[in-house]
């Protein structure tokens, strides 16, 4: 998986996050009331098991066991029917990649958690090693040894004791990224290297590395098959091809979508890969190249979404983690605006016009600018800390706010250059929208909306004593809507009065974030239409609600 995390694992330290371990209790003022208008409630999106899936692997009875890393969770997945069960859950079940030793002991990758985990059959999960951010890739050689690799948040090939007695052993680093990897009969590693389009093959005694082939432009994984023929992927374009080891020759043997991360055969030779964009598991015919999915689902791991109407007709963007997407509030339909990780870099949170979009990514630290007629980026800006809710000024510039510093920026200059701080000293802001000349923006860990005049910078606070409020957006007739999270609700807030009102209960939000981050670390956005429907993305579910008033 493509360095997801790894600006948050050198930021979670530096920023501290003290007022997520000291959180006040949502106090008494926050006034809930009748709703004095009711919706009907339709989920407009359905959602999925997966939150993004990348590594996966084949049990005694070829059952597929699959890793997700926002999921933090290992899945088994019948390759038949797509049946879908928890196999470990969060957080010891963050998987990037696994793989089962020649005891039936599985070990898997705790990427973010820099943690390398093992089950021995019918035992508790174990960690065999700690403190290495990135661990990405695990296999075992041929006579049973063990080696993982970091990649994204660090760039070495280890050993490891499969008992955790004895400490990593590196073998070599600054490879260029050794994605997922496998051993081939001659006890070679071979591997994808990320950033240089390579499939190389190493020798785990000495560390002497070879090039196989190259010019692939993001190969994600390499697998072999039970005839020794080395199979890879392309991350990029979706290509999967046939290498032959000794010329370095490859043969295209099918195309999938684009965004694989891993593959594995089974033990007829039946070839799987994942998909993080659609969530999706497919079954490669290596014959004739025909692509028949498992499993798959409409958005991968939802984040914020925003309403706009253009010329292109009403849309709903959608962060979706692993894509940059819009939902057609007509059909339904998902349809993916960028697929490629280089270009969207893990989108967060959104905001949309007529003619623009603009989107931050929490773990690259970025936000982007996108044209809604094109479809392409046109601004990208660097060195945010932890950035979240993101929302366009009438002026041109672009408001973000900074979860990591508790700043509330306005930022313009061609590559974001200027920074101006409209407030400050926040623990956690999360969301933000406007009114007007008004600013009004989420603080989760303290339960408080806030208003702040971007005229005359008044500061007044609209609501408190909420439970988690994260996604917020501006309705029609001058409310505001806001994603309670805390209480798995929608709610109406009046901007002058504070007077609350609940809109519906009872939607699943609030999927477990990552340790030592901030629990909207992947926000569950609002967002109001543009017939007083009102928009609500189910960050446990993947999942898409609709509020239409009656």
């Amino acid at each position: 998986m493509k360095k997801f995390g790894a600006t948050i694992l050198c930021m979670t330290a530096a920023i501290g996050l003290a007022s997520c371990d000291n959180q006040a209790p949502p106090s008494e003022s926050a006034t809930d009331n009748t709703a004095a208008q009711s919706y009907t409630v339709q989920k407009i999106v359905p959602g999925s098991p997966f939150h993004g899936i990348h590594g996966l692997t084949f049990d005694a009875n070829d059952q597929i066991l699959v890793g997700s890393v926002v999921g933090q969770s290992i899945h088994q997945v019948d390759p038949e029917t797509g049946a879908v069960s928890t196999y470990i859950g969060p957080p010891n079940g963050m998987a990037d990649d696994l793989e089962f030793g020649p005891d039936g002991t599985l070990v898997w990758t705790g990427f973010i958690l820099g943690k390398l985990f093992a089950q021995s059959p019918g035992g508790p999960v174990r960690e065999i090693a700690s403190d290495l951010p990135g661990l990405n890739s695990t296999a075992f050689s041929p006579d049973g040894r063990l080696f993982a690799t970091q990649v994204f948040a660090g760039d070495a090939l280890y050993e490891f004791d499969i008992t955790g007695q004895i400490p990593p052993r590196k073998i070599i680093e600054g490879m260029g990224g050794l994605n997922g990897f496998d051993f081939g009969a001659d006890g070679k590693l071979y591997g994808p290297l990320w950033f240089k389009g390579q499939v190389v093959r190493v020798d785990v005694d000495t560390g002497v590395l070879e090039v196989i082939t190259e010019g692939i432009q993001v190969p994600a994984a390499v697998n072999f098959d039970s005839q020794g023929n080395l199979h890879v992927i392309d991350n990029e374009t979706g290509e999967i091809f046939r290498i032959d080891i000794e010329t370095g020759e490859r043969t295209l043997i099918a195309t999938a979508p684009t965004n694989l991360d891993n593959l594995a055969f089974d033990s007829h030779d039946r070839l799987y890969v994942t998909n993080m964009s659609d969530n999706a598991i497919y079954e490669i015919d290596t014959q004739t190249g025909a692509t028949r999915t498992v499993i798959s689902g409409s958005l991968s791991s939802t984040a914020g979404i925003a309403f706009a109407s253009s010329v292109n007709g009403d849309r709903l963007y959608v962060a979706d983690t692993f894509s940059l997407s819009y939902v057609d509030p007509q059909t339904h339909e998902v349809h993916d605006i960028s697929r490629i990780i280089s270009d969207h870099e893990y989108p967060t949170d959104i905001d949309a016009t007529e003619d623009q979009i603009v989107t931050s990514s929490t773990t690259a630290g970025l936000v982007q600018v996108w044209s809604v007629e094109t479809g392409e980026m046109t601004r990208r800006w660097h060195d945010f800390v932890l950035p979240l809710g993101v929302e366009f000024l009438d002026d041109g510039r672009v408001v973000v706010v900074e979860a990591g510093t508790g700043k509330i920026l306005a930022v313009s200059g061609e590559h974001g250059e200027t920074r101006d701080v409209l407030y400050e000293g926040l623990v956690v802001p999360v969301g933000v929208t406007k009114i007007a000349d008004t600013l009004y923006f989420t603080e989760s860990e303290t339960g408080i909306v806030h208003s702040l005049g971007l005229i005359d910078g008044a500061h007044a606070v609209i609501a408190e004593g909420l439970d988690l409020p994260e996604g917020i957006d501006a309705t029609l007739d001058g409310s505001l809507v806001v994603a309670e999270v805390g209480a798995n609700r929608a709610i109406r807030i009046d901007p002058n009065s504070g007077e609350v009102v609940v809109m519906t209960e009872n939607i699943p939000l609030g999927y477990p974030g990552f340790a030592g981050l901030p629990r909207a670390f992947l926000p569950n956005g609002i967002a109001a239409g543009a017939g007083g429907e009102i928009y609500v993305a189910s960050d446990i579910e993947n999942a898409i609600y609709r509020l239409t008033p009656n």
